[in-house]
């Protein structure tokens, strides 16, 4: 775009204006001009353009000295960065506005409301001249609450001026840019009042793994500076984006957030222009989106990733006066962009410590240093090369130090906050949130940050050793026979998405229960004869905001389950349901008033027969509902249910029909059930049993303590346990040509085909369909089964050799 304008409202500005206006800027044209028609909403606006800095910096004759306060920065050690970075922002506040541009930012203003003044944002968007598409995110100033003509002139001088921060120069410097070659553009936005409402950022994939088929939300309650600087745990919302395209119901998960503050704009003008307040506790229990915004929110993050063509990092914000979202920012996300999602770093620690600390973990991966306890990001000449820095927060001040650190470890901030942002970018490894680092951590102390462990990140004392590997898992061949993982936490899914495999074989439903959900859900139906007064108390607190008990445990599973189906989409994933023993069952919240007391639990009221017994029927009937939600609801069918420990055939018709008398029919909308295969007469009568359900799982545990009579917990006997033994061999034989007979699948899930390549080739030999393992011996199983299916192949073409020799002779 030609000009002679120093501003152009934002409608009249598109992406190829970049030079002019900054990404920041021609973004936010781009989307008033191209997506507003689809409904997305964008305060209007306008910039002032690249120009009127130059010509700030001309007018008042300041190039050749700024050029010369530039030149004296140290670029090797930045000693003096703090020094350089103060005396160029005074000389260019020192400056006069020139009247032209001055008088064409006033009348934009007031052309936005000719009646009275208005509160605008004000935010920098910087450029380079020589290469537009430059993104300079997050190293300028932003000013809220601007009202009238003086304050938006002060407010746009030092946006100019911000263009040398600390932090902005070091951007350059690390990115190889000429400060001279750089310039800035402001935007002027009308305000968005989510200090009466609430903001948040989206983000178009999984920003830890980079997995493409989900949208992520943040959310709090007012301005969205405490989520950027990680103050305030928000909460979280992931969206499915097939189940959305569908019109199905599509929110995957919602974790609530503490947001135990919220800022607003301050009443008194002669302090800080924003105040953090304390949030009320009935406003931290509620969530900031309705499910129906979520949906319009991530409606819209589709149609801005589908408009650009790219995984997107979106800026929202709930306006309180008119309850109306809109979208105030949206940048390409950079992180996973550049970075191969099926390059894995596999790291697994070979010993534990003693914990200090736990929060939320980044980077999937471990380190170790020296602890450097910092207050503030002047105290840069504490910090040496692969310390672990430990501060009570970050904000962009902090990013010119934090790339020679091993690790980042803060009491405060989220998955969205400013050091999880950078942790990404910079491939470091971070736990943040962790509530009580600067105190659990000692200045000069070895630690080692381990975030390879789940979405928990743990800080153990000392140096812990460690095993590295690096998989490049597109060059691994998947097998002929199904390769699946046998996976209990939902919150590894997403990572574990991009290893070679064939979907999940068994989804243990337990793990969700007890580490999700860990109430009782007897507990839960019969809540007004809950005894246990402790018990009690802590229902209520899991279950606040819900609106019954039962709908806790409900959404819970169904968010977990839902969750890892959707990793694996369309592949199959298998859901056992819940395999407790009655022992077990009484350790959870309230369990004990409802669990009997058992002599042998491994033998008694679990799998089947507890579905159907009326010490757990209501039970069961809230775990069915969960996963007719995930199918039905949210279109997730690729979920296949399977039941476990099902002692004869007539209790596996029992259960089926239970099963449809609470929305789950067999067939229906191509639901499949399947039943574990670990009990003599599953075995024994299997052509009867696959009349009941549509396919088979071997579980080599129990099948092989119920065949050899031993139990597996015990170690008086443990040596004794082999899934080798020619007698569990026979009846895992007996049952894969009784399920090929009867047209049904089976597989097998266990450690051995991982352990053993002779128990591999076994199962290969004997026509298996699939094989489940857990994901730490998921590579090696895959080598066990090419190798065994390359033997097999010879072993077949050997016998077909000597067949021919045969007739010839």
């Amino acid at each position: 775009m030609k000009t002679k304008a120093y501003t152009i409202p934002f409608n009249q500005i598109r992406l190829d204006d970049i030079a002019l206006v900054g990404g920041k800027n021609a973004s936010l044209g781009e989307m008033i001009q191209q997506l507003g028609e689809k409904g997305i909403r964008v305060p209007e606006g306008f910039a002032i353009t690249s120009q009127a800095y130059w010509n700030l910096l001309d007018e008042n004759a300041i190039r050749v000295e700024l050029t010369k306060i530039l030149e004296k920065l140290d670029t090797e050690k930045f000693t003096n960065l703090t020094v350089v970075s103060r005396n160029a922002r005074q000389l260019i506040l020192s400056a006069n506005m020139p009247t032209a541009i001055a008088e064409d930012i006033k009348k934009a203003y007031n052309e936005l409301s000719p009646d009275e003044p208005i509160e605008v944002a004000v935010r920098s968007s910087a450029t380079a001249e020589d290469l537009p598409s430059a993104s300079f995110a997050g190293q300028q100033e932003t000013y809220l609450n601007i009202s009238g003509e003086k304050a938006l002139l002060e407010a746009c001088h030092k946006c100019f001026a911000s263009l040398f921060t600390d932090r902005a120069i070091k951007y350059r410097i690390d990115h190889g840019f000429d400060h001279m070659k750089v310039a800035l553009s402001v935007g002027v936005q009308l305000m968005v009042r989510s200090d009466k409402g609430c903001s948040g950022v989206a983000f178009t994939l999984e920003p830890e793994t980079g997995f493409k088929d989900v949208i992520v939300i943040n959310g709090i309650w007012g301005l969205g500076e405490n989520i950027v600087q990680g103050v305030v745990d928000p909460d979280e919302f992931v969206v499915f984006k097939p189940s959305l395209q569908k019109q199905k119901k599509s929110i995957l998960s919602k974790k609530k957030g503490k947001k135990h503050l919220t800022m607003v704009y301050a009443t008194e003008k002669n302090g800080s222009p924003t105040i953090n307040l304390d949030t009320s506790v009935e406003k931290q229990n509620q969530f900031v989106l309705s499910d129906e915004e979520v949906t319009e929110l991530a409606k819209w993050c589709q149609l801005i990733e589908d408009h650009y063509r790219s995984p997107m990092d979106i800026e929202w914000a709930k306006d309180g006066l008119t309850n109306e979202l809109y979208i105030v920012q949206a940048r390409p996300e950079t992180v996973h962009t550049i970075r191969d999602p099926y390059i894995l770093y596999s790291y697994h620690l070979k010993e534990k410590g003693k914990v200090l600390t736990k929060g939320v973990g980044l980077g999937s991966k471990i380190a170790f240093g020296k602890a450097r306890l910092l207050n503030d990001p002047r105290e840069a000449d504490k910090l040496q090369f692969d310390d672990v820095l430990v501060t009570d927060i970050t904000n962009p001040d902090w990013d010119p130090i934090m790339k020679k650190v091993a690790a980042i470890v803060t009491n405060k901030g989220g998955r969205t906050s400013h050091a999880a942002i950078v942790a990404r970018e910079l491939g470091v490894v971070a736990v943040v949130g962790t509530g009580n680092a600067t105190e659990a951590i000692r200045d000069g102390d070895i630690i080692t940050v381990s975030c390879a462990e789940g979405r928990e990140g743990v800080i153990y004392e000392g140096r812990l050793n460690w095993e590295e590997e690096i998989i490049d898992t597109q060059k691994i061949p998947l097998p002929d026979t199904e390769v699946m993982f046998i996976l209990a936490d939902p919150d590894r899914a997403f990572q574990y998405s991009f290893l070679p495999n064939n979907g999940i074989g068994l989804m243990r439903m337990e793990f969700v229960i007890n580490n999700h959900i860990r109430v009782h859900p007897m507990a839960l139906v019969h809540f007004d004869q809950v005894e246990d007064e402790e018990a009690k108390n802590k229902i209520k607190e899991l279950t606040e905001g819900y609106e019954s008990k039962e709908q806790y445990f409900i959404d819970q599973l169904s968010q977990a389950v839902a969750t890892t189906a959707a990793a694996f989409y369309p592949k199959d994933v298998i859901v056992r349901m819940s395999d407790f023993k009655s022992n077990e069952y009484a350790n959870l919240i309230g369990g004990r008033q409802f669990e009997p007391e058992e002599e042998n639990p491994m033998l008694g009221l679990r799998g089947a027969s507890r579905y159907y017994s009326p010490l757990y029927q209501e039970g069961f009937r809230l775990e069915c509902e969960a996963m007719r939600i995930v199918r039905d609801e949210m279109g997730l069918t690729n979920v296949k249910l399977m039941i476990p420990f099902c002692r004869t055939v007539e209790e596996g018709k029992k259960v089926v029909d239970l099963m449809a008398q609470y929305g789950l029919v067999r067939g229906e909308n191509g639901l499949q059930i399947y039943t574990m295969i670990e009990i003599p007469s599953n075995v024994l009568l299997a052509e009867k049993f696959a009349e009941v359900f549509d396919g088979f799982s071997i579980g080599s545990n129990d099948l092989t303590q119920l065949t050899l009579g031993l139990d597996r917990d015990s170690d008086l006997v443990s040596e004794l346990f082999d899934e080798n033994n020619e007698a569990v061999k026979q009846l895992i034989s007996n049952v894969i040509h009784s399920a090929k007979k009867s047209g049904v699948k089976i597989g097998l899930c266990g450690q051995a085909p991982s352990d053993s390549l002779e128990f591999a080739k076994f199962l290969v030999y004997e026509g298996i369909d699939s094989i489940s393992f857990n994901p730490d011996a998921m590579i090696k199983g895959i080598e066990n089964i090419l190798a065994a299916e390359a033997r097999h192949f010879f072993d077949q073409k050997l016998q077909q050799l000597k067949g021919v020799v045969k007739d010839i002779f």
